[in-house]
């Protein structure tokens, strides 16, 4: 590896901002987080980056590599070409605060119009519910979601259309689907996905699953099933005949 790298990095806000290029050291195993530290704490202490565990767990220092939707944390150096500068910019898909950090605080809010889970009456006498293993473990995979929202950020829906009116994004499309597979959960969230959360406008590009730090099948696991569900109701014309009476 290379002894220095050129790191071309996102200053100011979306009027007066500008990429800067800053050459700093780097060593072997060092990740881009650490080389944005090191040009925070050496050449430009005011550069704002939100970040926490440093463990690809948290969520927090989600930003663009080189155009690509990842974790500063957990993108290491030998895996970027180091003879061009490495850009690091914001995420697209949020308010732009300053430098590196979004407000993504419109993710905190759109999960309120998700309606929240809903046990069932237990089925034992001492108030507990049987299940399945099986669908124990279907909604567990969903669980795994640091909430980086590298997923919303890449959803062409957002971050393209700014439709975040109408759309909740992947990100909580698999928080309903975690809800909706719950074996214990009385919930029926397919008409509030199909007319106040807007499922529909999915198109299954799967970008989204491809940017998981985690490795979550968002669009294979959670969206699609989401979608049959809502078709099963809404769009079958079987059902749609039964359901009518005639």
């Amino acid at each position: 590896m290379a002894d220095q790298a050129t790191f071309r990095i996102w200053r100011g806000g979306n009027a007066d901002g500008k990429f800067v290029d800053y050459t700093t050291e780097i060593s072997s195993g060092m990740v881009v987080l650490d080389a944005v530290h090191s040009i925070q704490a050496k050449q430009a202490n005011d550069i704002a980056v939100r970040w926490n565990c440093k463990a690809g767990k948290c969520g927090s220092c989600s930003a663009e590599i080189n155009g690509k939707p990842r974790l500063m944390c957990m993108t290491r150096l030998n895996t970027l070409d180091l003879t061009q500068p490495v850009m690091v910019e914001p995420m697209k898909a949020f308010p732009l605060v300053k430098d590196l950090v979004t407000d993504v605080s419109w993710n905190y809010r759109v999960k309120m119009k998700i309606p929240k889970f809903k046990p069932r009456k237990p089925d034992a006498a001492d108030g507990s519910w049987r299940v399945q293993q099986a669908d124990v473990d279907r909604p567990q995979e969903f669980r795994k979601c640091i909430e980086c929202f590298l997923c919303q950020d890449v959803c062409h829906v957002l971050r393209d259309h700014d439709m975040h009116e109408e759309f909740i994004g992947p990100r909580f499309l698999i928080y309903t689907a975690q809800l909706e597979m719950n074996p214990i959960d009385a919930g029926d969230r397919r008409k509030a996905l199909k007319e106040d959360l807007g499922i529909g406008y999915c198109n299954i590009t799967k970008c989204c699953t491809k940017v998981c730090p985690e490795e979550i099948k968002i669009t294979d696991n959670a969206i699609i099933p989401l979608k049959e569900r809502v078709v099963d109701v809404f769009f079958d014309p079987i059902a749609r005949l039964f359901a009518s009476g005639k």
